[in-house]
Formats: structure tokens, sequence, C-alpha cells
């Protein structure tokens, strides 16, 4: 049978470690696919280093849109990254009536009503398994696996980096910059890691995961975003000692009022699953009705397994590729008719339970200030639990839970509470999420 004629777009980390797999288990993939699907072409600036790992197989180009407008290609494959000159590729090639594959979060999570419009008007798939969670399938999971459940929420750790600083940090005893440094030492974090840290990576990976969830545009602009950089090694000390973990959480869930989509700092229980999964990996629990909860895990990260998501994804378009459109997969899992724009719910508005925490000094009547302070503001308080002072000092650390409350209730309270002459700096708030039924 007719080989498929694959481009490539980028043969860096992610486009060698496809190149690698793709070769090496060239007759399981075929056998699994029902005809040889092979690289014809990769479009690289630095074409040297792209022969290097070629060999002479295909052919090498530094022009990325001769291949996207190559004749002989069926499926191009971006992993270019970024949202300019990718976006412009991907539109192009579905243009010219090629398939896409991608593992670009930012050009979905940014630009993919647009994309998936056009390739809905062209006939054409855009697969993109490894733009979240790397070698873990969730994007089919999700979109496939549990159609026939009403999507609840979605909770994941999907960004390692920041996982691997926490795990470090809670490990170790070692404030953010240390570990950071580490990190970008071991090549977990860029030179540049503000993506990463500050939630972004993983604001782009939950908005694609909540459009296929509740079957809704993707509205990355509508996300609240909270990263790891202000996090104190103190809390987390702290945490643990309540039996909690914090992870950064990329959170999305369906509620009477509209959609939460949110990614920062979470307390866990420390006996749930996804409490436990430290360093590099990723892990996603997903809520349905039918089957309560599920959890994936697995590298997030890396060649050779964002590469199998990639590779599976060529596998899904290629036994797809003569089907009619109708009868594909939708991209979002609703046929594009079906989506429906519910609102995403301002952060302000989001329920949730709170870890507290207040320098406060050593004196009579600090616990009923406070307290009558979260009475006004309606804030129910599950636990409370006063640090000794040091020797010496007349200041000590109250730490408060809350039961489940409003956003801007706590928001009110905390203004309130840093105004009282008995507290001291700001009031640490960190969100708290049980991640049970």
């Amino acid at each position: 049978m007719k080989p498929m004629n694959v481009g490539l777009l980028g043969i860096g980390t992610v486009g060698a470690g496809t190149f690698t797999v793709l070769s090496r288990n060239a007759e399981e993939i075929s056998r699994r696919a029902g005809r040889p699907i092979r690289i014809v072409a990769v479009a690289e600036k630095d074409v040297a280093r792209a022969n290097e790992i070629t060999q002479g197989t295909c052919r090498v180009v530094d022009d990325a849109f001769a291949v996207v407008s190559d004749p002989e290609v069926d499926i191009v494959i971006e992993l270019i990254g970024g949202c300019g000159v990718a976006k412009e590729l991907v539109l192009k090639a579905i243009a010219n009536g090629k398939h896409v594959v991608t593992a670009n979060k930012a050009l979905l999570a940014m630009h993919g009503n647009e994309i998936f419009a056009e390739a809905q008007k062209q006939g054409v798939m855009v697969a993109f398994e490894a733009a979240v969670a790397g070698g873990v399938p969730i994007i089919k999971a999700v979109r496939e696996g549990l159609s026939a459940n009403r999507i609840e929420w979605i909770a994941g750790i999907i960004n390692g980096t920041t996982n691997f600083i926490l795990s470090e940090m809670r490990d170790k005893g070692l404030s953010f910059d240390t570990v950071l440094k580490e990190a970008q030492r071991l090549g977990y974090a860029e030179a540049d890691p503000t993506f990463d840290i500050e939630g972004v990576d993983a604001a782009h990976k939950i908005t694609i995961l909540s459009a296929i969830a509740f079957g809704i545009p993707m509205q990355f602009d509508k996300a609240y975003i909270e990263g790891i950089s202000q996090l104190n090694a103190k809390d987390i000390k702290y945490a643990e000692q309540l039996g909690y973990r914090i992870k950064l959480l990329g959170i999305t869930r369906r509620t009477p009022a509209g959609v939460e989509l949110r990614v920062h700092p979470t307390l866990i229980p420390a006996k749930r699953l996804i409490a436990n999964v430290e360093g590099a990996m990723n892990a996603v629990v997903v809520q349905g009705d039918a089957v309560g909860a599920t959890l994936y895990y697995g590298k997030g990260a890396g060649a050779e397994p964002t590469a199998s998501a990639v590779i599976a994804d060529l596998i899904d378009v290629t036994r797809m590729h003569t089907a009619d459109p109708e009868h594909r997969v939708p991209h979002l899992a609703f046929q594009p008719d079906q989506l429906v724009d519910l609102p995403i719910l301002p952060i302000a508005e989001v329920q949730t339970c709170f870890y507290l925490r207040l320098r406060v000094h050593d004196e009579p009547g600090v616990l009923a200030d406070i307290t009558r302070v979260l009475a006004d503001e309606q804030i129910s308080i599950d636990a409370l639990i006063q640090k000794e002072p040091g020797d010496g000092e007349d200041e000590t650390d109250l730490i408060l839970l809350t039961h489940l409350t409003l956003e801007k209730r706590v928001n009110a309270a905390i203004a309130r509470l840093e105004k009282l002459s008995v507290v001291v700096g700001k009031v640490t708030r960190i969100r708290m999420e049980e991640l049970g039924k």
C-alpha cells in the first residue's frame, strides 16, 4: 500500500525523537497503521544537524513553507513552537489540504478555534496529543475513552519543571531560587523559565483539556494564572505537617454558574495519588459521572515520550485518512456545531477552601480579632494552628484552613486582616482542593 508521506517542521529534541522512534519501530507502526509512514522532508534552519540525524534518508531544506506546499507531503508535523510562523505554516498546510500533527499547546490554546474551523472547511485533521502531558495519552482518553461521561472536573500536574522544583523544595527544605538554579543546571528548566514557573505553560494545557472536556471553545485569555515563584518553603513544610502537599495544578470544573479555568499552587491531601507524583512527572485526574475518578500518569516531556504521542497521532491520521470527514473524531470531542459557549468564571467567583498563614503578635486577643473578621465575611474555619514563637520573639505564625468559600470573600477578609494591628505584613493565601467526591 502507498506510504503516508510526512513533512517534519523542526528537528530539535522532539523532532529528533520522532524521527528516531518512527525509524526504530517502522514495522510495528506500519502494521498498526495499515501502511508505511515515512518522513520524506525535513525543514530545519540548521541543515547540517538535520542531515546528521536523518543520514540522507529524506530531503532536508531550510524553508518550512516549501514543505507545507510540497505535493508529495500528506501530513505535516509542526514542532517549531510559538504562535508566529508556526501559525502561518499550520494554516498554509491546512489550506493545501494536508493533515497536521502538532505538539504546540500555545498555538492551540490561543488560536485553536481558528485552526480547527479552517481544518473543518478543508476536510483535514489536526491532531495534538503531544500538546498536553507529553507521552501521557490524556487527549485521547478525555476525547474518546471517556466520551460516555459527563466530565465533572479535571485537575492535573501538567508542567514537569514546576513539579520538580516543588518536589525538591519539599524534600530538601530549600528555597525556590536555589532549586530553580538546580533545575536549570539539570536541564529541567529553561534559561528563561517564566512560562513554566509562572504557570503559563500549564494554562495553555488546561485550556485545551477544558475545551475537550466540556465542548467549549478555547478561551485561554480567560484563564486565571498564578505560578510558584512566590511560594515560601515554610508553607510547603507547614502543609506537610497538616497532611497536605503543594502542587501547581491546572484545574477546570463545570459548575451551575459556568466553567472554572485556573492554574495555581494548590494544597492536596497527601493521601491522594496525585499528591505523591514527584520530580518531573505529569499526572492528570479526570472525574466523570459514570466512571468516577481516573488517573493518568507518565513523562510529560522529553524526546521519546513526546515522540510517542506525535507518532500515535500520525497513526490515527493515517487510519482515518480515507474516512468521510463527517465520520472522524471531532477535534474538540463534540461535533463542531454542538460546541457551547459556557462562561468562564472569574477567579473571584470560584469556590474552594483556603490555607491562610498570618504572622501575628503573640498577645491576648489576637485570635478573637482574626476570627471576628472571618465570621463577618462568612468564612468558616476548618482548622487553626498557632506555632510557638521562637526564643526571644514576640511574633509567631498562625495557620488557618477554611471550609469551602468564595474567593471574593477571602479577598475581602485578607484586606481587613492586613489592616489589623496584631497582624504583621502580608497574609499568605494558597487554595486547597480535596480532589475527591
